[in-house]
């Protein structure tokens, strides 16, 4: 373990940004300004509880890097330090917008830190093992069908026999370990009285998959727990302003969280299709001259702020109940 050591005050709040590699944590703890840089594996996460455990922690934050920050980010909130994880593109912005250009893995750490004070974090809750049992089949099951894609893209191209034989078993392998993970997840939602009735829930509005669901519960565990503009926000469909004096820029949706926006869109696309209170909806906004994008886009808040709603109160779905949502 390397440090920089500094005077510190133990009473003001300290906030710490990891950078987190494959091999390495570079950690940055604001205001002292001291520096930790330890292994990325057991040994080095007791290191680093070691050190924060005594310590007045407001805030941990971490880059969303796949599966590289999920043992430490497991570890601090069993440890019951608050963390939070960003989008690397929200953190360069930032870096980018203090004029923080260059880039090493001791000044992301040092750039995390101060962003954990500029802006407001959604903090994560503590999962359970079936929570995290859930994301890693979710996960790997996502794996899966982009290696399917590709391998089916490759199938189409003209490819000596052998390679078009291996192609074909390959595929095979990879849709039988996608039933195999469909199977898995089925059993773990349906051993779980609450999971169950969510998927229920969520299932109910018409053209909403069972897939879907599946990637809400993994992906969007807050749902039903927050209000209608915080979870469209973290989903990342709220409508965002781009005005600047007297002109009225057009609004648009960007960050939050990549699968669950991928879910929503396709969920939304089939409501449009299937059930006829999307449908009216999508027809109105198309009438009225919007572009197709935009249409998808307000037909996935809305189904986002429905399921919300329904998972609150219980309820499945009734066009009656929707249509009273504002």
């Amino acid at each position: 373990m390397q440090h920089d050591s500094s005077h510190r005050d133990l009473s003001v709040p300290i906030v710490v940004g990891i950078d987190v590699s494959k091999a390495m944590l570079d950690c940055y703890l604001d205001p002292s300004g001291q520096r930790l840089a330890l292994t990325n594996d057991d040994a080095g996460i007791a290191q680093l509880l070691a050190r924060l455990r005594d310590l007045k922690v407001q805030l941990v934050i971490l880059e969303a890097t796949g599966r590289l920050h999920r043992q430490v980010a497991a570890e601090l909130l069993q440890a019951d330090l608050p963390v939070t994880l960003v989008n690397p593109q929200r953190s360069r912005e930032y870096a980018r917008s203090i004029g923080r250009l260059e880039k090493t893995d001791r000044v992301d750490a040092q750039v995390l830190a101060l962003f954990a004070r500029a802006a407001e974090h959604h903090r994560l809750a503590k999962p359970s093992e079936k929570q995290v049992e859930l994301d890693d089949l979710i996960s790997r099951r996502r794996a899966l069908v982009q290696m399917r894609i590709a391998e089916k893209n490759r199938l189409a191209e003209k490819q000596p026999k052998l390679a078009k034989t291996q192609s074909q078993q390959l595929l095979r392998l990879l849709d039988q370990q996608i039933q195999d993970i469909d199977r898995a997840v089925a059993k773990l939602i349906d051993d779980d009285d609450d999971w169950k009735r969510k998927s229920q829930i969520i299932t109910s509005v018409p053209g909403v998959s069972t897939g879907t669901a599946n990637q809400l519960l993994a992906d969007l565990p807050e749902l039903g727990e927050m209000n209608r503009q915080r979870i469209a926000k973290l989903s990342g469909v709220a409508p965002l302003a781009n005005d600047s004096g007297p002109r009225r820029g057009q609004r648009t949706i960007q960050g939050g969280r990549q699968w669950v926006r991928n879910a929503l869109y396709m969920a939304a696309f089939n409501a449009m299709r299937y059930c006829e209170r999307f449908k009216r909806f999508a027809k109105r906004l198309t009438d009225a001259g919007k572009p197709f994008k935009v249409v998808v886009t307000a037909a996935m808040r809305k189904l986002l702020v429905t399921l919300n709603r329904m998972i609150q109160t219980n309820t499945l779905y009734d066009p009656s109940f929707i249509d009273s949502l504002p």
